[in-house]
């Protein structure tokens, strides 16, 4: 397989892919109403000859491609095409045009990168064989997550895939390298409401009241005493509350109820279970011991991303072949978590980084931010990376 040929042919189309990119980006849509971006992505696909089915969970889209050699392997490749609500800074020829939704994760990049491997894997069929599926995705951002539901509306038994491969911008990275973590790399993601109710009533006479705020407290430090006890290097964790507030009280006055709302992450799922449980158990604790109400909601929200090892290893030394081992960077675990993860729990997977920062020209403010933004030249690489690693892994 010609290396330079791919490098080539991906700079000759980046002009393409940055109108393509800038286009996304001038046109976002929250998790679940990407159907201007679903036209959009679908009006490339009949405008290059590459057939899809759509309309999954609404506004997600599945095309494929066949090679020309002979190969029984299948391998997906997946972006996610939903914005965040977030109003982006002002000044830029291809901003958001609408308020308070803006690209600020990247995702119109990771879009722009599939449909850029489309257009290479299809220049150069005559060099690979077997089946690569595109999965442009909705709602990554939003639970229960896109992945999740189209995974409930067949997906996995549509594409019969060998394995699932999925990027994701990082601004850590400088343009030109790619990044990667083999084994369990991002946490799980699990959400915490909680109602405390007690008996309201004058601050000035403890014993006539039952206190939420007081078993509230209580409830945060054991809690977060529980997850520091836990956590480790080899399996961390992660117990945050962001939200605390009552219904009412005052300085001489105690409120009737109080609410909370939390984060819960994990990397061992076994783990993670076993504290939905215990967490409960502390919940009722407190509740009797103070004589109050404490309701506990874990809404469970993406697993753990597990990188299969073999392919990971196959694809570091994929990258170093199309860009030079300088270029190739081992990343650490991180405590945040993606629904690509409900693919690599369910088959051999790979997520790995994009360098898309350029420090020279100002470009690394981080993902969720309104001045994110990336070196527009990250689009030929990662439609590159992505579309070879794809040849490789059918030809191996």
């Amino acid at each position: 397989m010609k290396v330079e040929q791919i490098k080539t042919y991906s700079k000759e189309i980046l002009d393409e892919l940055v109108g393509i990119r800038r286009h996304l980006h001038k046109h976002p849509e929250l998790s679940f109403q990407e159907y201007k971006t679903s036209f959009f992505i679908k009006s490339k696909l009949n405008e290059w000859g590459i057939s899809f089915q759509d309309n999954w969970v609404n506004t997600g889209i599945v095309a494929d491609l066949t090679g020309e050699l002979t190969s029984n392997k299948n391998l997906a490749l997946r972006a996610d095409i939903d914005a965040l609500p977030i109003q982006e800074v002002s000044g830029r020829i291809y901003g958001s045009e609408n308020p308070n939704i803006m690209h600020a994760c990247g995702h119109d990049v990771h879009t722009t990168c599939l449909l850029g491997s489309i257009k290479i894997l299809k220049e150069f069929k005559h060099l690979w064989g077997g089946k690569v599926l595109f999965i442009f995705q909705p709602g990554e951002e939003k639970l229960p997550g896109g992945a999740s539901l189209m995974i409930k509306e067949g997906l996995l038994e549509y594409m019969n895939a060998n394995v699932i491969i999925g990027q994701h911008v990082h601004p850590p990275l400088e343009v030109g390298k790619v990044g990667f973590h083999s084994g369990r790399y991002m946490a799980s993601a699990d959400e915490l409401y909680v109602t405390i109710t007690g008996k309201g009533g004058h601050a000035a006479l403890p014993d006539d009241v039952r206190d939420p705020i007081a078993a509230g407290a209580e409830l945060i430090l054991t809690l977060k005493k529980l997850a520091t006890e836990l956590d480790n290097e080899i399996n961390p964790i992660v117990l945050s509350i962001g939200k605390f507030w009552s219904e009412g009280g005052a300085t001489n006055i105690v409120p009737e109820r109080v609410f909370m709302e939390g984060t819960f992450r994990a990397m061992d799922e076994k783990k993670r279970l076993d504290l939905h449980r215990k967490m409960e158990e502390i919940a009722d604790q407190i509740g009797n011991e103070r004589e109050v109400k404490v309701d506990l909601e874990i809404r469970h929200g993406y697993p753990s991303l597990f990188n299969d090892p073999s392919l990971t290893s196959d694809m570091k030394t994929w990258a170093v072949e199309l860009l030079g081992r300088e270029n190739v960077v081992e990343l650490p675990k991180r405590m945040t978590s993606e629904d690509f993860a409900f693919y690599s729990q369910a088959m051999p997977g790979c997520f790995f980084r994009l360098g898309v920062s350029n420090r020279l020209k100002g470009i690394s403010a981080p993902v969720h931010s309104s001045n994110f933004d990336v070196d527009e030249s990250c689009l030929s690489l990662g439609a590159a990376f992505m579309a070879y690693s794809a040849m490789k892994y059918l030809n191996k």
